[in-house]
């Protein structure tokens, strides 16, 4: 029988490998299940410690996993120490998420492809057309995509349900015998 220790442990080495398949390191990746996997608030020592990474690795990964939005970080009253929390709001969790991703990513490729396209309809040779043919395909794809992130990040009736959808859609569905 496993105990929630053995479950904390697996779940911690699962979300390390994930991670780079989230575009974050396996170290900032388990550090983030190992305080998913805790109830309180947990300072840096106590990561270390748990998570068994170094003053640095945590350092890095408790700032990355609050610019994701993911982690709090909250003050003891009358110290410096800082603890670490989980965000555990699901639907914050996913803006949070949906907003960095738009930040990082979309944004940039789009203010690129707004300036590569007129670059390119400007050139009059014609040896530009395949490349502009495909960025205008591209920025149609990643500027509908960026409509939808941001109607989600605003908020409202429309996203809740989507939210409720997606959910829905990833849980497992039992299968119906066949008569």
């Amino acid at each position: 029988m496993a105990t929630s220790e053995d479950v904390r442990a697996e779940l911690v080495e699962l979300w390390g490998r994930l991670g780079r398949f989230w575009g974050i390191s396996a170290s900032t990746a388990r550090i983030y299940a190992w305080l998913l996997a805790r109830e309180d608030a947990e300072a840096t020592e106590a990561i270390m410690t748990g998570a068994g990474a170094s003053r640095g690795a945590v350092s890095m990964a408790t700032t990355e996993l609050v610019d994701w939005g993911l982690v709090v970080a909250e003050r003891d009253p009358g110290s410096r120490r800082t603890r670490y929390r989980v965000e555990t709001d699901l639907t914050r969790v996913i803006r949070n998420i949906v907003r960095t991703r738009k930040r990082r990513e979309w944004d940039p490729l789009l203010d690129k492809l707004r300036e590569w396209i007129p670059r390119l309809e400007a050139d009059r040779t014609g040896r530009s057309a395949p490349l502009l043919g495909r960025l205008r395909t591209l920025e149609r794809s990643v500027a509908a995509a960026d409509s939808m992130a941001a109607l989600f990040l605003e908020g409202g009736k429309l996203t809740d349900l989507g939210l409720h959808a997606i959910v829905a859609a990833a849980r497992p569905r039992k299968r119906r015998k066949r008569p």
